[in-house]
């Protein structure tokens, strides 16, 4: 038997949220029944889709089966959204993936300006890293995304912000109360630098101030490098929407000299969009 779409959907509920409880409340309904479902999902397929004994961890068969599913979703709920808009009124859930520094210091505003003019749409986040978010929004798993840096803009996206990279210090620094910090100066203290994303501008402020890039520390997860930065263990270099991140102990200040990043607004580029994809840009186009 083909696998049917509540099935999928169970499937991509269990996977996104990582349990089955957690998929119950995601899906409106009993956690008995997402195992049932997903239950008859494999015996359909005739393999294990989730090992069980790695806390639901996907297998082999799931890794073939959920760039489809992922598919066949998306491409459903796009067609649901587009006969929902037709009454001239979006409707409907969307789901949008973006960076964590952008989901603190931008997507509050936009939030507000999407609830104002679209009332009647609800904004799902996922947070990620700038290289998730574009395989995100192809592989379905989210329906828009803010990308940052794009190396072109995508048809129909929207530029919606700019972004520029500060220097991070611990309030007791020599320079935390000024107005900026040279490079050179920021350096001696020893960098703490991002893999997740940030390292291709720190690399280019780096080459703009003719410095080679050196770096104390490396590491994956923002906080971990903020954490490091407040215990006294180097500096380092953010884009500057992160502020809000920031404990009390630490203060951002502007760099000399320093880039900044593109954010845009856009949905796929290898499928149609949702139409309220489409909406989301068009609410800010008019503000």
């Amino acid at each position: 038997m083909a696998p049917t779409v509540p099935q999928l959907r169970t499937l991509l509920a269990v996977v996104d949220t990582g349990s089955f409880t957690s998929a119950a409340q995601t899906l409106s309904v009993s956690q008995s029944a997402v195992s049932r479902t997903l239950r008859a999902l494999e015996d359909d397929i005739g393999g294990l889709l989730l090992d069980r004994d790695r806390a639901n961890a996907p297998t082999a068969l799931a890794a073939d089966v959920l760039p489809h599913a992922r598919a066949a979703v998306a491409a459903l709920d796009a067609l649901s959204a587009r006969v929902r808009a037709r009454s001239g009124v979006p409707v409907g859930r969307i789901r949008l993936g973006t960076v964590p520094t952008v989901m603190q210091g931008l997507l509050p505003e936009l939030l507000s300006a999407w609830q104002a003019r679209l009332p009647k749409v609800e904004v799902s986040l996922f947070e990620g890293d700038d290289e998730e978010i574009p395989e995100w929004l192809e592989t379905g798993i989210v329906d828009a995304g803010i990308l940052v840096d794009p190396p072109a803009d995508p048809p129909g996206s929207l530029l919606v912000g700019e972004d520029e990279y500060r220097a991070i210090v611990r309030r007791d620094h020599p320079y935390a109360d000024e107005s900026s910090i040279p490079l050179e100066e920021l350096l001696e203290d020893g960098l703490i630098t991002s893999m997740g994303g940030c390292e291709t501008q720190v690399r280019r402020i780096h080459r703009i101030a003719g410095v080679p890039f050196t770096s104390r520390q490396q590491v994956r997860e923002l906080a971990t490098l903020i954490t490091m930065v407040h215990e006294g263990m180097g500096v380092a270099i953010m884009p500057g929407l992160g502020e809000g991140l920031l404990p009390p102990a630490l203060r951002m200040v502007r760099l000399e000299p320093t880039v900044s990043r593109r954010l845009v607004l856009t949905g796929p580029s290898t499928r149609a969009w949702s139409p309220i994809a489409e909406a989301l840009v068009s609410a800010l186009r008019a503000e």
